[in-house]
């Protein structure tokens, strides 16, 4: 059988070391301590995935996982499994792109319950599916307008510009990853398996 990617993961590890990666740069004048600060258009989303102890089975499972991707070559999907619903009452709704042409931290929706509709800081959503999934969270609340309408503040930017109409998905939010160098490993320990660990960074391959 091929292996299709993107992959999803095979287990939820034991701990996930999310990293929030931005690049920008610094002067400062040796004479006033004066400084000027510029933000480069590059963000993205880094990642540590461990898993402790496993029985053969699940090891198996994770290692086999972790070998089918080739190093960088292969993709998989994951997202914060303590956080696989929306705190906001836009769960359960169907909020949609409103407008093209948008990019940039910010997000303009409708489709939502009007005045009652709120977001929280921290809320996650995914736009996009398979390979094109891409991973957002909420940097700021919201409440909806009298017509269903609010615009997101979240990080990272937009990685596409999205379709007018294209769907946020709010459950179980997912963006796409990939192995973060060619090395993988696992201990062998007590005739169990432990300490897989994994470096992951966005996958950012095609933009």
């Amino acid at each position: 059988m091929t292996i299709s990617f993107p992959l999803a993961l095979p287990k939820t590890p034991s701990s996930i070391v999310f990293c929030g990666d931005s690049q920008t740069g610094e002067s400062e004048s040796p004479f006033s301590f004066s400084q000027q600060t510029y933000e480069w258009p590059a963000d993205r989303w880094l990642a540590t995935l461990s898993w402790s102890i496993l029985n053969r089975v699940n090891a198996d499972d994770v290692e086999g996982f972790i070998l089918s991707l080739r190093g960088r070559v292969g993709s998989f999907l994951m997202g914060d499994p303590l956080r696989t619903s929306a705190r906001g009452t836009w769960l359960g709704q169907s909020p949609l792109v409103n407008g093209a042409s948008q990019t940039g931290f910010t997000l303009a929706i409708d489709g939502l319950t009007p005045t009652t509709t709120t977001g929280i800081k921290g809320d996650y959503f995914q736009l996009g599916t398979g390979a094109t999934s891409r991973l957002y969270r909420l940097t700021a609340p919201f409440t909806a307008n009298g017509s269903g309408q609010a615009t997101l503040d979240f990080w990272p930017r937009l990685r596409e510009i999205p379709a007018d109409n294209a769907a946020l998905t709010l459950s179980s939010a997912r963006g796409l990853f990939k192995l973060n160098t060619n090395r993988r490993s696992w201990t062998i320990q007590d005739d169990l398996d432990s300490d897989i660990s994994i470096d992951c960074i966005e996958d950012l391959r095609g933009l």
